[in-house]
Parts: structure tokens; sequence; C-alpha cells
């Protein structure tokens, strides 16, 4: 099982040990892109930071992720699944995890990123600002720069097993499973029932989706879970107490769509 994931804005405040080894990451197909981003990146922050803050979308206030992105080569690193902080990683808490489903992290999750493409939890990377939703002046749309190289890298990476995307749409964009792949991906929705005037309401909720996909993933992880395909999902994530509705897609090589529907919100 892959596990997609996006990365999220929060990330621990600064790096410790080593500085970054790009020949050290994983997927090293990626390679030659990353630099290629890492390169612009720094240089543009180096030369201008006004400009720089208007290519990232920083407020006022951000202003100072600039000056780290010029340092992305020197300052210490943590392991991916250290680094980010967000919502959804707090909910994961992969720090808490036992031995096994530590290990089972450790080569299932793939955490996309506007900088690095893709990377595994156990990669070490520096704290940066850059999403996937960049223009940079030179490499363009990131979303779009990075399909490329995904096409070959992330098949690889996905094997013969389910293909879990949790990603949002912004990450999403980078790579797009198709064909045989695609037949064997499933993303998630998160709803939120409730009932009003006795009649069952339903939304799409945006901070605590990220948290219950994280509750999902630290679940599948503790179960030792190892569904074949989105079928075998569904029936998993049931047996673990969620609500899931799915139905395969009208046509072959489609991902499956799952909704997962939630009562609670936390």
């Amino acid at each position: 099982m892959l596990v997609l994931l996006p990365p999220s804005e929060g990330k621990a405040a600064s790096g410790r040990g080593a500085s970054l080894k790009p020949e050290s990451l994983s997927l090293p197909g990626l390679a030659p892109a990353r630099a290629a981003v890492l390169d612009e990146l720094v240089e543009l922050c180096r030369a201008d930071e006004e400009k720089a803050s208007e290519v990232l979308g920083l407020s006022v206030g951000l202003r100072g992720e600039v000056g780290k992105n010029t340092g992305l080569r020197t300052v210490g690193t943590r392991p991916a699944g250290e680094l980010y902080t967000g919502v959804l990683y707090d909910a994961l808490d992969l720090a808490s995890l036992e031995a096994a489903a530590r290990r089972r992290a450790a080569k299932s999750l793939l955490v996309f990123s506007g900088l690095w493409g893709a990377v595994r939890i156990g990669d070490r990377i520096p704290p940066y600002r850059c999403s996937m939703g960049v223009k940079l002046p030179g490499l363009g749309a990131l979303g779009a720069y990075w399909r490329t190289p995904m096409e070959t890298v992330l098949p690889e990476a996905a094997g013969n097993g389910l293909v879990l995307d949790l990603r949002s749409s912004a990450y999403a964009a980078a790579w797009k499973p198709t064909g045989e792949v695609a037949s064997r991906t499933a993303s998630v929705r998160v709803l939120h029932s409730q009932l009003v005037g006795g009649v069952e309401k339903r939304s799409v909720v945006s901070h605590f989706n990220k948290a219950t996909k994280g509750r999902l993933v630290r679940d599948l992880l503790l179960a030792g879970a190892r569904p074949k395909g989105p079928a075998e999902l569904v029936e998993v994530l049931r047996d673990l107490g969620y609500v899931v509705e799915a139905g395969a897609p009208a046509r072959a090589g489609r991902p499956w769509s799952l909704d997962v529907v939630v009562t609670e919100i936390h």
C-alpha cells in the first residue's frame, strides 16, 4: 500500500543535525527536478525579498520565511515525518506509533511537496516555504512542472498494491494515476452528517477533514492492514469502525472515490 499525503504549511521551527544531502532522498528519479526547483527558489529568495514574497504568496508577517529559504542547503534537517506539524500530522502522531507501525509508515507514506516533489517520512529535509501552488518565474507552475518527472517515478513507487490518495487538489495536480495504477487507486472525501429538522444534511469538512485522514492512516498502520485494492480497503475501514460509502468507477482505469461519513468533528 502506498499512501499519498499532502505536506503542511506548519513545520518544525528549525532542523537539527546534518544539512541537506539531496542524494540521500528517496525516489532518486526526481533528483534533477528537485535540484532545479531548489536552485531557482534559493536564488529568487537571495536576490529579491519582495518579489520572492509575492511569488510565494507570503503575507507581511511571513516575510521571514524568505530568509529561511536562502539557507536551505546549509541549515539542519529533520525527517519529513517530524518536520510537518499540521492537523493531519498531529492526528497521525507518528512519534507515538509502536515500532512495527513505524516501519510500515516508513515504507508506505509518501508526502508530496512543491520543493521536493515527493519524499518518504524518513527523508531528512530542512524547513522550507514553497507550496505546490507556487509559480516560479523560470520553471513555471510547480503543479504542472512536477508532472513529467512523476510520470515515471510514481508508478514505480506504487508497485502492484493499493494507492490511497489523501492529497489536496493542489498536490494531486502533480501526479494523476492513470491506467492500471488508477484502477487500484482510491481517494477519500470526509463528509459531516448532521440531522437538521429530522433530515440528514451532509457537508464537506475542511480543517477536520485533515484530522480524520490522519486518524484513518494511523488506524491502518496500527492494524497492519494490507488491502490489495479499493474494494478491500472499504472492508478494512468498515472493520475499523469507519462509515464508508463507495462505488466502483463508471469506467475501467479510473480511481475509486470513497466517502468517509462522520457525525462528530474533532
